[in-house]
Parts: C-alpha cells; sequence; structure tokens
C-alpha cells in the first residue's frame, strides 16, 4: 500500500517559481478553505478529494487534480489511472474519460461555441452509458484558475458563447460508471462522491483557442 503525500508537489512548484491556486481557495459552495495542494480523489470520489492519510490499495482508482500559477497565469489539469492490477471496467472508465477529452479539444476551435465542446464530451460518455454529474465541468483559465465561461460535460451544439482564439479553457470530462449522474458531498464539504457508490474518472487539459486550432498548454510527457 501507498500512502498519499502531497509536499512533493507544493515543492516542485516552488522550485519552478510557482504556486499553488489550490490551496487556501474557497468557492461559494465549500464550507472551508481547500487544505492541500492537488485534489486527489479515490474510486467513488468524483472530483474535490482531500488528500488524507488514506493508503492507497491494489485496485483502486485514482483521479488527481492539480493546478499551478506562474507569472501571473494559472494552467489546471487532471488525470484518472489505477493502482496495481486494474479493474477492467476501470480501464473502459478512464478510456472513455480520454476520448471525451479529446473529443471536447477537437471541438475548441474558433468560430464553434461552448455548445459544441459540450455536446462532444457528453456524447462519448453517453454513448459509453456513463452518468456525467451536472453542474460540474470545465471553465475559463487566465489570471485566476476559474474564470467565465463555464464549459459543460454535455450541452447543445451551436449554443452558447463564441469560441474566439485568445480564449483559454479547462476542458474537464467526469464520467459515473454506473450509468447515473446523481452525487452528494462527503462530511469535508469537498469531496464529490457517487451516490450509488459507484466509480468515477475525471480528467482535464487547459486547452488555448488559436488561429491554427486548440492548443493543449497542459499536455504531458509521454512516459
Amino acid at each position: 500500500m501507498v500512502e498519499l503525500k502531497t509536499d512533493t508537489s507544493i515543492d516542485a512548484m516552488h522550485a519552478a517559481g510557482a504556486s499553488s491556486p489550490f490551496l487556501g481557495y474557497r468557492p461559494s459552495f465549500a464550507p472551508t478553505p481547500f487544505p492541500a495542494v492537488i485534489c486527489a480523489s479515490v474510486n467513488d470520489a468524483i472530483v474535490h478529494g482531500i488528500p488524507t492519510r488514506y493508503r492507497l490499495r491494489d485496485g483502486d482508482l485514482l483521479s488527481v487534480d492539480c493546478g499551478a500559477q506562474l507569472d501571473g497565469w494559472a494552467g489546471d489539469s487532471a488525470i484518472s489511472f489505477t493502482v496495481g492490477r486494474p479493474r477492467p471496467a476501470d480501464l473502459r472508465l478512464i478510456e472513455t474519460a480520454e476520448r471525451a477529452l479529446a473529443a471536447g479539444i477537437e471541438a475548441a476551435v474558433a468560430g464553434n461555441r461552448v455548445g459544441d465542446i459540450a455536446h462532444a464530451v457528453g456524447r462519448v460518455c453517453r454513448t459509453a452509458g456513463y452518468g456525467i454529474p451536472d453542474g460540474f465541468g470545465g471553465h475559463g483559465v487566465g489570471r485566476r484558475m476559474h474564470e467565465d465561461p463555464d464549459v459543460p460535460n454535455e450541452g447543445r451544439p451551436g449554443r452558447g458563447l463564441p469560441l474566439r482564439p485568445g480564449m483559454v479553457l479547462a476542458i474537464e470530462p467526469m464520467v459515473i460508471a454506473s450509468g447515473r449522474d446523481a452525487y452528494h458531498a462527503a462530511a469535508d464539504g469537498w469531496t464529490l462522491r457517487t451516490s450509488d457508490g459507484s466509480r468515477a474518472a475525471h480528467v482535464e487539459h487547459t486547452v488555448a483557442i488559436t488561429e491554427q486550432g486548440p492548443r493543449v498548454l497542459t499536455a504531458r510527457e509521454a512516459s
């Protein structure tokens, strides 16, 4: 088993001259400021999991969300993966979330609208039979981590704010394995958990709208 530790995350940020937009962040729904530099959501936790002394076990599904601020600008990214021997169902869930993210990025072109991104993400998730938590999705990114516009994970094409070169968006699919959309906030006031205990996955990239097409600003190095 492996214990989640976040000290190295803040150390890496500070070494690069960056800071964490997560630590101390308090949106309107939160009862307290967020106490960590990453979100670590395990198994039935969809998003906003607070890292604890929980020791990861073989077969766990972990989603890690991390942001950084550098030179007055913010970035935001998330990834889901399995620990040890994976469950085939978890691999399918994560693969679908990644395909939904790719579809959303492909739709993030000048001349389209936010609804085109939402529709692309939602179509992949729903076709696979997965649920989508209502009210949580992507967002604008710039001087702050969360800016307008909201970028839902489901919507109608051709609707919403027009996409223009220079806009930067966080596109972040969240999928629930059971196909149900229901969730609830845990006792910590932050962690969102599936209401039926089924597993969830969450992925995210920060994407710039350019005249040449979408540019992923948080692309990960190949391992």
